[in-house]
Protein backbone atom coordinates (compact mmCIF):
# COMPACT_ATOMS: atom_id res chain seq x y z
CA UNK A 1 0.00 0.00 0.00
CA UNK A 2 1.35 3.38 -0.97
CA UNK A 3 1.36 6.06 1.75
CA UNK A 4 2.38 9.67 2.22
CA UNK A 5 3.45 11.69 5.24
CA UNK A 6 0.80 14.11 6.55
CA UNK A 7 1.37 17.02 8.92
CA UNK A 8 -1.57 19.01 10.29
CA UNK A 9 -0.47 21.93 12.41
CA UNK A 10 -2.57 24.66 14.02
CA UNK A 11 -1.47 27.87 15.69
CA UNK A 12 -1.46 26.07 19.03
CA UNK A 13 -0.33 22.50 18.37
CA UNK A 14 0.57 19.67 16.05
CA UNK A 15 -2.80 18.00 15.46
CA UNK A 16 -1.76 15.04 13.31
CA UNK A 17 1.58 13.71 12.18
CA UNK A 18 1.73 10.37 10.45
CA UNK A 19 1.07 8.35 7.34
CA UNK A 20 -2.10 8.31 5.26
CA UNK A 21 -3.13 6.46 2.13
CA UNK A 22 -5.76 9.06 1.13
CA UNK A 23 -6.65 12.57 2.32
CA UNK A 24 -9.63 14.81 1.56
CA UNK A 25 -9.09 18.54 2.19
CA UNK A 26 -11.82 21.21 2.04
CA UNK A 27 -10.31 23.88 -0.23
CA UNK A 28 -11.66 27.17 -1.53
CA UNK A 29 -12.52 25.51 -4.85
CA UNK A 30 -14.10 22.35 -3.36
CA UNK A 31 -12.97 19.14 -1.71
CA UNK A 32 -9.60 17.91 -2.95
CA UNK A 33 -8.85 14.18 -2.76
CA UNK A 34 -5.14 13.39 -2.54
CA UNK A 35 -3.38 10.06 -3.04
CA UNK A 36 0.37 9.43 -2.70
CA UNK A 37 2.45 10.76 -5.60
CA UNK A 38 -0.05 13.58 -6.24
CA UNK A 39 1.17 16.51 -8.30
CA UNK A 40 2.39 19.49 -6.21
CA UNK A 41 -0.43 21.84 -5.20
CA UNK A 42 -0.80 24.92 -3.02
CA UNK A 43 -4.31 25.94 -1.97
CA UNK A 44 -6.25 27.85 0.62
CA UNK A 45 -8.24 25.68 3.03
CA UNK A 46 -11.86 26.58 3.85
CA UNK A 47 -13.73 25.62 7.03
CA UNK A 48 -14.75 21.99 7.01
CA UNK A 49 -13.77 18.39 7.66
CA UNK A 50 -10.28 17.17 6.84
CA UNK A 51 -10.49 13.39 6.31
CA UNK A 52 -7.53 11.02 6.52
CA UNK A 53 -7.45 7.32 5.72
CA UNK A 54 -4.70 5.91 7.91
CA UNK A 55 -3.22 2.46 7.20
CA UNK A 56 -4.30 -0.09 9.81
CA UNK A 57 -7.37 1.92 10.93
CA UNK A 58 -10.85 1.07 9.70
CA UNK A 59 -12.31 4.51 10.48
CA UNK A 60 -11.16 7.81 9.00
CA UNK A 61 -9.32 10.30 11.17
CA UNK A 62 -11.37 13.50 11.09
CA UNK A 63 -10.09 16.98 11.88
CA UNK A 64 -12.19 20.14 11.76
CA UNK A 65 -10.19 22.96 10.17
CA UNK A 66 -11.30 26.58 10.16
CA UNK A 67 -9.11 27.63 7.27
CA UNK A 68 -5.44 27.78 6.43
CA UNK A 69 -3.00 26.70 3.74
CA UNK A 70 -2.44 23.34 2.05
CA UNK A 71 0.84 22.28 0.46
CA UNK A 72 0.98 19.00 -1.44
CA UNK A 73 4.22 17.35 -2.51
CA UNK A 74 4.38 13.87 -4.09
CA UNK A 75 5.04 12.13 -0.74
CA UNK A 76 4.07 14.76 1.83
CA UNK A 77 1.06 16.91 2.67
CA UNK A 78 1.30 19.86 5.03
CA UNK A 79 -1.76 21.69 6.31
CA UNK A 80 -1.17 24.86 8.27
CA UNK A 81 -4.57 25.42 9.86
CA UNK A 82 -5.80 28.55 11.60
CA UNK A 83 -7.65 26.34 14.08
CA UNK A 84 -7.87 22.54 14.00
CA UNK A 85 -9.72 20.15 16.31
CA UNK A 86 -9.76 16.33 16.16
CA UNK A 87 -13.24 14.82 15.99
CA UNK A 88 -12.88 13.06 19.36
CA UNK A 89 -12.60 16.49 21.01
CA UNK A 90 -15.74 17.95 19.41
CA UNK A 91 -19.06 18.64 21.07
CA UNK A 92 -22.12 19.76 19.07
CA UNK A 93 -23.72 21.84 21.84
CA UNK A 94 -20.46 23.67 22.52
CA UNK A 95 -19.88 24.28 18.78
CA UNK A 96 -23.42 25.61 18.29
CA UNK A 97 -23.03 27.94 21.26
CA UNK A 98 -19.63 29.11 19.96
CA UNK A 99 -21.25 29.85 16.59
CA UNK A 100 -24.02 31.92 18.19
CA UNK A 101 -21.50 33.80 20.33
CA UNK A 102 -19.27 34.53 17.33
CA UNK A 103 -22.21 35.75 15.25
CA UNK A 104 -23.23 38.11 18.07
CA UNK A 105 -19.65 39.39 18.38
CA UNK A 106 -19.50 40.03 14.64
CA UNK A 107 -22.63 42.17 14.77
CA UNK A 108 -21.27 44.04 17.83
CA UNK A 109 -17.70 44.49 16.54
CA UNK A 110 -16.60 48.11 16.56
CA UNK A 111 -13.06 47.73 15.22
CA UNK A 112 -11.11 45.62 12.72
CA UNK A 113 -9.37 43.50 15.37
CA UNK A 114 -12.51 42.42 17.21
CA UNK A 115 -14.24 41.73 13.88
CA UNK A 116 -11.33 39.54 12.71
CA UNK A 117 -11.30 37.60 16.00
CA UNK A 118 -15.05 37.03 15.84
CA UNK A 119 -14.84 35.89 12.21
CA UNK A 120 -12.06 33.43 13.11
CA UNK A 121 -14.16 32.06 15.98
CA UNK A 122 -17.14 31.69 13.63
CA UNK A 123 -15.03 29.81 11.07
CA UNK A 124 -13.80 27.41 13.78
CA UNK A 125 -17.35 26.73 15.00
CA UNK A 126 -18.61 26.17 11.45
CA UNK A 127 -15.74 23.74 10.78
CA UNK A 128 -16.63 21.71 13.87
CA UNK A 129 -20.32 21.61 12.95
CA UNK A 130 -19.53 20.52 9.37
CA UNK A 131 -17.28 17.76 10.67
CA UNK A 132 -19.91 16.58 13.15
CA UNK A 133 -22.51 16.57 10.33
CA UNK A 134 -20.16 14.46 8.21
CA UNK A 135 -19.69 12.02 11.12
CA UNK A 136 -23.45 11.72 11.57
CA UNK A 137 -24.00 11.12 7.84
CA UNK A 138 -21.42 8.32 7.87
CA UNK A 139 -23.06 6.60 10.85
CA UNK A 140 -26.46 6.70 9.10
CA UNK A 141 -25.19 4.77 6.07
Amino acid sequence: MSVMQVEVVSNEDSIFSGEASFVVVPTQTGELGIYPRHEPVMSLVRPGALRLQVPGQSEEVLVAVSGGVLEVQPNKITILADVAVRSVEMDRARAEQAKKTAEARISEANDEESLAKAQAALAAAIAELKTLDYLRSQKNR
